[in-house]
C-alpha cells in the first residue's frame, strides 16, 4: 500500500513518491480514496478477527489453570 499524506500545496489527500531527493506528489481520486478506505477495513477487519481467537484462546487457558 502506498502512502497517503496532504499536499502541502492544495491540501488533498496525495500519494507520495520519494525519487532521490525529489518528492512527488499525486493527487488521488474519489474512487482512488473508497479504494484505500476499504483496504485499511479489511486489514483491520483481519487484525479483529485474529485479536477474537486469541481472547478466546487466552480465556479458555485461564479457566484451565
Amino acid at each position: 500500500m502506498s502512502n497517503v499524506v496532504n499536499c502541502p500545496t492544495c491540501g488533498s489527500k496525495a500519494k507520495i513518491t520519494n525519487t532521490g531527493q525529489n518528492t512527488t506528489y499525486q493527487t488521488l481520486q474519489d474512487d482512488e480514496l473508497v479504494k484505500k478506505v476499504g483496504q485499511l477495513k479489511k486489514a483491520m477487519q483481519k487484525y479483529q478477527e485474529k485479536a477474537e481467537v486469541l481472547e478466546k484462546e487466552i480465556q479458555r487457558l485461564t479457566h484451565l489453570a
